[in-house]
């Protein structure tokens, strides 16, 4: 039995499997058995007021679950399979586990890019909920050696698809009311043709990434640094960035694409390291430049 096979029985079964994404490493189970998604809770020390992804194999599946209106199709005719998800208004005949809807009358769903994903949602044949692959608040994983270091043998087994391309989550977007932007991703908000609203922080979040401290390494960050203080390690980008000791660069040319599919990467190698901090210089707000800061702001949250 090959690697996506063994890993669709077990989801079947009842198990959790990390596996890869386009975006980060998710660690899934069968979004329909409550048992087997409160042990993705128990394995992340996610708390359950924080929904979870629904992971589907064909943009089809999406009217079992939820209320299609015509803006919804639109979005997954141009960006389903890839990196957006959308929230939706949950359909009352929907089998989902209410604890991967975090009890909310609304339902966020993805269907990924990734050949190994999809070949895995196939196989399965189920809806798959799937947070990020590391225990909650941390650096998400985008290689299956993240997992393992991550999360030990927690999950039944780690699916390696190599590096994920992309490297940092899915672009979120509500569509239960006007548009608002939930999480910035993978998917440009300025390529969704909308206007999106900003959500703001008030009640239960409608989507992962939405805590104020997240995406974070053990050792302090500081944004928007010129270059690196005393016992700092640097988190660098572009051409100009300054000598130091301790450093890695996103990307030396300056390519926003590079710098996300590096960015969790690095981040754990600079923690590794023992620094006292980690000076980030800035990152141009725009295009995947908006979901970096987004995750550096979250991380320097914590310190």
């Amino acid at each position: 039995m090959d690697g996506a096979a063994r890993a669709a029985a077990l989801l079947r079964a009842g198990g959790v499997v990390a596996f890869p994404t386009e975006t980060v490493y998710g660690l899934g189970a069968d979004a329909t058995d409550g048992r087997a998604v409160a042990r993705v809770f128990a394995i992340k020390g996610r708390p359950r007021f924080n929904p979870l992804i629904v992971h589907l194999a064909e943009p089809r599946a999406a009217a079992a679950h939820a209320e299609v209106d015509r803006r919804a199709r639109a979005l997954m005719d141009r960006f389903w399979p890839g990196g957006l998800t959308l929230v939706l208004r949950r359909r009352a005949a929907s089998p989902l586990s209410a604890l991967a809807l975090a009890g909310l009358d609304t339902v966020a769903l993805r269907c990924p890019a990734h050949p190994l994903a999809r070949e895995l949602l196939a196989r399965c044949a189920r809806p798959v909920a799937a947070p990020s692959a590391n225990r909650s608040g941390r650096l998400s994983p985008t290689t299956a050696a993240h997992v393992r270091a991550e999360l030990g043998g927690a999950a039944d087994l780690v699916l390696d698809g190599g590096p994920c391309p992309v490297g940092v989550e899915s672009t979120v977007v509500d569509l239960t009311g006007e548009p608002a932007l939930l999480r910035p991703g993978a998917v440009d908000p300025a390529a969704l043709g909308l206007p999106l609203a900003d959500p703001g922080d008030a009640g239960a979040p409608k989507s992962p990434g939405r805590l104020a401290s997240h995406y974070a390494p053990a050792t302090p960050l500081r944004m928007n640094a010129a270059g690196p203080r005393a016992g700092e390690a640097l988190l660098a980008f572009g051409p100009a960035a300054p000598p130091a000791r301790l450093s890695r660069n996103l990307s030396p040319r300056g390519d926003l694409a590079e710098a996300a599919a590096n960015l969790f990467a690095m981040l754990r190698e600079l923690d590794a390291l023992g620094a006292d901090g980690i000076a980030a210089m800035a990152v141009p707000e725009r295009g995947l430049g908006l979901a970096i800061n987004d995750r550096l702001r979250r991380a320097a949250s914590r310190s």
